[in-house]
């Protein structure tokens, strides 16, 4: 697997991985699968322990991102962001190869295919070796969608959106109420609490800032679902 250390937050499907180097944590971003999936792995350097976000597709992949050397980092836990199976497709095969811990909002652990070992919910914590992971809950896209983010103590915030943010507007959704759902805790959970120069991830495609989508926001109610 080749690994591009500057980080630019584009993959091609089936492309090289690139890898974003902070203080105390590394982020690496994979394409997946046929729909171009983002699969994230991140490591602790001081700890060399690694989680995983969304084990979509591609196992063998994604064991090759790891690594199979005695210094590969280890993998202690896989969290999924919602539901959709194209988020899921690598996770019993990743989980069992590494002896994983797997995580889901309980309200979307149902059609996973591994029974989440961690229900999380808004406003839970994770860790990442000495690194914590914040979970915001984002109801809409599916009941149990989550979001996680690092508060970087070197530098700006990190945020990892699963579908429910994505440069130009927020994820599908199947109502109006689940839209207005969606975009409210976008709104109130994201954009009113955390700066613009919050780094966001998504689960498909490239990433952005919260500063670079901040004035669309009225846009985006206005344009509606």
């Amino acid at each position: 697997m080749n690994v591009v250390e500057e980080y630019t937050g584009h993959v091609e499907p089936g492309g090289d991985a690139t890898r974003r180097t902070l203080a105390a944590l590394t982020i690496t971003k994979l394409s997946v699968g046929p729909m171009d999936n983002n699969a994230y792995l991140l490591v602790c350097r001081d700890t060399n322990e690694a989680l995983l976000i969304d084990a979509a597709n591609e196992p063998e992949r994604i064991s090759d991102l790891i690594g199979h050397g005695p210094d590969r980092p280890a993998l202690r836990t896989i969290v999924t962001t919602h539901q959709h199976a194209d988020h899921w497709q690598a996770l019993g095969a990743v989980a069992g190869a590494n002896g994983s811990y797997t995580a889901a909002h309980p309200d979307d652990a149902g059609p996973l295919p591994v029974p989440p070992d961690h229900l999380v919910e808004h406003g839970n914590a994770l860790t990442v070796g000495d690194c914590t992971l914040e979970v915001i809950h984002l109801r809409g896209h599916t009941p149990g969608s989550i979001a996680l983010l690092y508060r970087d103590p070197d530098g700006h915030p990190h945020l990892f959106t699963g579908d429910s943010l994505f440069p130009g507007g927020v994820g599908k959704t199947t109502s109006p109420e689940a839209f207005t759902s969606l975009l409210n805790d976008v709104s109130d959970r994201i954009f009113d609490v955390l700066p613009d120069d919050t780094w966001f991830y998504p689960g498909h495609g490239d990433d952005s800032t919260l500063g670079a989508e901040r004035p669309k926001l009225a846009e985006w109610r206005e344009r509606g679902w």
